[in-house]
């Protein structure tokens, strides 16, 4: 069936557009098929696309920029086409709340390059009168919108078209978890979640329903899983790490062999009614260092109570617990500072007040640890391992190097630390 790429496309976000593809030129081109779009282009709802939250293309050819487009739910795959005739380029791409797809991709006055990655889009909607319950907080989050929005940064961001459309096929891994998963949508916060898209191929889609300060329980109870549910398919994962949140639940029937005990048995038995493969991530450290250099465990018997549903179930489990004792403990009591949200005060816009958090991870932690989950996954042998790019191994006790990891700065901020600890 031939697809028609008409101005109507745009106009309108409901499932009978769901199979229409979204071509946009930067150009200055007109194109067959393409939708032209100038600098001045501001993003708006009777359209359907722009340049979003006041950041366009600029002169100088050096300022980041975010473009969106109003979409239904659903996988997308997206191919840019990076570069641009008259000037050099490098281009880091990122797409909805800082998830990370390309890094400083380099392009010749001249030269382009296209490269095609998979987002998932999603709203808060179920069925007739079903919602996600979602904090008052993650209203303004960008992964909660009716819009794909993708990010151009880095030194000298170029594009020269956008092709956006739907599609089936992609693996789709849904993580659930709390604040070191979460998208964090502004600077400095950083999660494993939102750096690991980056390392997959377009065969596969990461879906990333964590949020902060939700618990097991509190992440069904507030139907992110039923939402996940509604999208799930055959061949699909689901990665679960909890913990952090969990712990501090008291009274009648909570713990760790009980409520969170229970609630975990409940994301195995749905998502394998979906056929789906479940993973288990034991929860991160936190920096909590013993006099001897040693990290303290802070998190009870919650790793156990993972460990051993996992056995009686045949989950797979990634040791993030383990490994991250290991990351912190080779980078030392002062080093690992650097890897947490622990900056002095004004090194960020309206930080009046030094940043001493640790349990968040900055965008460098937050990639460690993202090599931490694609090393897991390669050891245990999934399925998912074949469509990893860009990845060599990674071994905790070998961090990569603080000094020389780039990360190009969102033009947003937050001091406000996320939900949970």
């Amino acid at each position: 069936m031939k697809l028609k790429i008409v101005m109507a496309a745009l106009l309108c976000a409901t499932a009978a557009y769901a199979q229409e593809v979204y071509r946009f030129d930067f150009t200055g081109k007109h194109r067959r098929g393409y939708v032209t779009v100038d600098a001045s282009k501001v993003y708006d709802d009777v359209s359907g696309y722009g340049f979003d939250f006041g950041q366009h293309p600029q002169s100088d050819g050096k300022s980041p920029f975010f473009f969106s487009v109003k979409v239904p739910d659903g996988n997308y795959k997206v191919t840019v086409k990076l570069g641009s005739e008259n000037s050099a380029g490098e281009t880091t791409v990122r797409a909805e709340s800082r998830r990370l797809f390309i890094e400083r991709e380099k392009t010749a006055a001249g030269k382009f390059k296209k490269e095609t990655f998979i987002v998932n889009k999603r709203n808060t909607h179920i069925a007739d009168g079903v919602k996600v319950r979602i904090k008052p907080r993650e209203k303004k989050k960008l992964n909660w919108d009716d819009k794909l929005t993708l990010e151009f940064n880095g030194p000298a961001p170029r594009v020269a078209e956008v092709v956006i459309e739907p599609t089936h096929k992609p693996i789709t891994v849904f993580l659930c978890g709390n604040s070191t998963v979460v998208d964090q949508d502004n600077e400095p916060w950083g999660s494993w979640g939102q750096m690991i898209p980056r390392f997959f191929t377009d065969k596969v889609c990461i879906a990333n329903y964590a949020e902060s300060g939700e618990s097991a329980n509190t992440f069904l109870a507030a139907r992110r899983f039923e939402k996940a549910l509604t999208q799930m398919k055959k061949g699909d994962y689901v990665f679960v790490e909890f913990g952090h949140n969990d712990q501090k639940q008291k009274g009648k029937g909570k713990g760790p062999w009980s409520s969170f005990y229970d609630s975990l048995k409940e994301y195995i038995v749905k998502a394998r009614e979906k056929g789906a493969t479940i993973v288990f991530v034991t929860p991160t450290q936190r920096r909590s260092f013993g006099d001897d250099g040693k990290i303290k465990d802070t998190h009870g018997e919650y790793p156990a109570a993972m460990r051993k549903l996992a056995e009686e179930e045949g989950v797979p489990v990634i040791e993030l617990n383990e490994m991250t004792r290991t990351l912190y403990e080779t980078l030392g009591v002062e080093k690992s500072r650097r890897a947490f949200v622990q900056y002095p005060a004004n090194t960020f816009p309206g930080q009046t007040k030094a940043l001493e958090d640790n349990t968040h991870f900055n965008p460098y932690g937050a990639y460690q640890i993202a090599k931490c989950v694609l090393q897991g996954i390669k050891e245990h042998k999934l399925g998912l391992a074949r469509y990893i790019k860009d990845f060599k191994g990674y071994d905790p006790a070998r961090p990569d190097d603080v000094d020389a990891f780039v990360w190009d700065l969102s033009p947003f901020t937050e001091i406000e630390k996320p939900d949970g600890n």
